[in-house]
C-alpha cells in the first residue's frame, strides 16, 4: 500500500494482533530515531509498520512504537557481554543483569497520520534457543510528557520468513556461530503465541543481491484502550530498563 493511501471505513476491520512476551532485554532508552543501527554490521533491513485500531480498522496516529532486537551475532545493546550462544534461564524483564549502556538497534518513532512508522536497521541475528525476531511495543501517548508515558497498549514479536533468514545467516557477519538458529516452527513463542500472524512480509531491495538488503512490512492491530500485562508501569523502574 502506498504511504498516502488512506484507510477508509470500507476497509476490512483488522484482527487483534497476538501479544508476546517482551523478553529480558527490554529497555526504555527514550531514543526517538528512524535509523537505529548505529553502524552495526549486518544486512540492511528497512521496516514499515502500520498500527491500526483492531476495532475500527482506522490508523492509530501519534502512538509511540519502540522496537529492539539483537545484532548479527545475537547480542543486545545493554547486554553486549552476555554470550548469545548460551541460553538464558529466565525471560522476564529485569532478570538478566545489564553489562553496558550501549543503545544500538533500539529506538522509537511516532506513527504518522496513516498510522505508519519506518525504521532503518539491520536484519536481526539470533541467540541460543530462539528463532530470528524483532520486539515491538506500542504506547498510546497523551500530553507533553510523551517520553514518560508508561501506558503500554501492545507488546509483540515480529518474525522473519525462513527463506530470507537462511540467506542472511549464510552471510559473513552472521556465520560461524556455535549455536544454531531455531526455525520459526521450532520456536516455542512462535508456536504457542500465533507467530504465523506476526511474520513480516519481506522482499529484497535489489534484484542483484540479497546483501543489498531487505524491506519488511506488516500491519499491527491493537486495542487502543488496552493496558498490556507484558510491560507494566513498574517495569520502567527496574535497573535493566
Amino acid at each position: 500500500m502506498d504511504d498516502n493511501t488512506p484507510v477508509t471505513p470500507t476497509s476490512p476491520v483488522y484482527l487483534l494482533s497476538p501479544e508476546q512476551i517482551p523478553g529480558p532485554y527490554f529497555r526504555n532508552p527514550k531514543l526517538i530515531r528512524r535509523n537505529i543501527s548505529e553502524g552495526a554490521d549486518g544486512v540492511p533491513l528497512v521496516l514499515r509498520l502500520q498500527i491500526v485500531d483492531a476495532m475500527t480498522g482506522q490508523p492509530v496516529t501519534g502512538a509511540l512504537v519502540d522496537i529492539w532486537h539483537c545484532n548479527a551475532r545475537g547480542s543486545y545493546s545493554g547486554w553486549s557481554r552476555i554470550d548469545p550462544d548460551k541460553e538464558v534461564d529466565n525471560g522476564d524483564i529485569g532478570s538478566v543483569p545489564r553489562t553496558d549502556d550501549d543503545t544500538y538497534l533500539r529506538g522509537g518513532q511516532f506513527t504518522d497520520k496513516q498510522g505508519v512508522v519506518r525504521f532503518t536497521t539491520v536484519y536481526p541475528g539470533f541467540y541460543a534457543g530462539r528463532a530470528l525476531h524483532i520486539h515491538v511495543a506500542v504506547r498510546i501517548t497523551a500530553g507533553n510528557n510523551y517520553l514518560e508515558e508508561r501506558h503500554v497498549a501492545w507488546v509483540g514479536q515480529l518474525y522473519l520468513p525462513e527463506v530470507a533468514s537462511r540467506s542472511v545467516l549464510n552471510s559473513r557477519e552472521y556465520s560461524g556461530r556455535k549455536a544454531l538458529a531455531l526455525t520459526n516452527d521450532e520456536d516455542v513463542y512462535y508456536k504457542h503465541h500465533s507467530g504465523e500472524a506476526s511474520t513480516l512480509n519481506v522482499h529484497t531491495l535489489s534484484r542483484e543481491s540479497n546483501e543489498d538488503g531487505f524491506f519488511g512490512s506488516t500491519t499491527i492491530g491493537i486495542d487502543t484502550f488496552a493496558v498490556s500485562s507484558h510491560i507494566k508501569p513498574e517495569d520502567f523502574d527496574k535497573y535493566t530498563v
